[in-house]
């Protein structure tokens, strides 16, 4: 079966092209400035021929939204490519996921479902260090014993720089040291070092709380950098998200 994912987020809209449940190439544009049917019916056709996806292919598309108003729009567009409806999936698609909650997030439902599938019989912390840095917790039989909501990196980063007069943009990058020594390098440290010690927190605290080691997964736009920065991370997958969509989606 050869899928068409996509996970529509605050910031970026990220697809992958899954075939057989493997995705072999995903890509991303920006959420904003939103698109109307046409436009987004032209740049998905563009970057398909960009991405050699074979329309004819494709059985089924799986998408999973945090931005309601995109999502029929997204929805039509790709009707008009592919001539199929969208499964769009949520917390109350069915899964083995145990919650409580009427207001968790898509994405947040869909990174504690590809946890309870890709790493059983242990309990779980998902960190999505996307437009908000959160940490969810999943116990072995897919209860969800909780969620974190922060600030995201980049959120905070943008609105530093907005807010002040004479600090620029910079790049999310490992510091040459903790201590800056000039004002790129002490903002980088922060950035880094500050939201590090944060995430080590969330993980140290969540260990406490539900009496256990918990297996760490990270995830979502700049977990790359912060991921090699501490042994309290097990593992970085960028895909996870779109992994929980595809999982919550394939057999609908």
């Amino acid at each position: 079966m050869t899928s068409i994912v996509i996970n529509i987020g605050n910031t970026n809209i990220r697809f992958g092209h899954f075939i057989d449940g493997k995705c072999d190439v995903t890509w991303i544009i920006n959420t904003k400035p939103y698109g109307t049917r046409d436009e987004l019916f032209a740049q998905f056709s563009m970057l398909y021929q960009t991405y050699n996806v074979d329309v004819e292919k494709v059985d089924k598309i799986i998408i999973g939204s945090v931005v309601p108003q995109l999502t029929h729009i997204i929805s039509s567009a790709l009707y008009k490519i592919h001539g199929i409806e969208s499964i769009v999936v949520d917390r109350k698609t069915h899964s083995p996921i145990h919650h409580k909650s009427n207001q968790m997030g898509t994405d947040i439902f869909a990174n504690l479902v590809a946890a309870h599938f890709l790493y059983p019989n242990k309990k779980k912390i998902i960190l999505d260090f996307g437009t908000a840095l959160t940490a969810s917790c999943v116990a072995e039989d897919g209860e969800v014993l909780g969620v974190i909501i922060a600030p995201g990196i980049i959120t905070s980063l943008n609105s530093l720089v907005k807010q002040t007069a004479q600090l620029p943009e910079i790049e999310l990058t490992k510091p040459k040291s903790v201590l800056g020594h000039d004002t790129v390098s002490c903002m980088t440290s922060g950035m880094v070092y500050g939201f590090l010690g944060m995430v080590e927190g969330f993980i140290d605290r969540i260990n406490e709380e539900v009496n256990d080691k918990c297996f760490v997964i990270a995830t979502g736009g700049v977990s790359h950098v912060y991921q090699p920065l501490t042994n309290k991370i097990d593992i970085a997958d960028k895909l996870h998200t779109l992994k929980g969509l595809y999982f919550l989606g394939k057999d609908k």
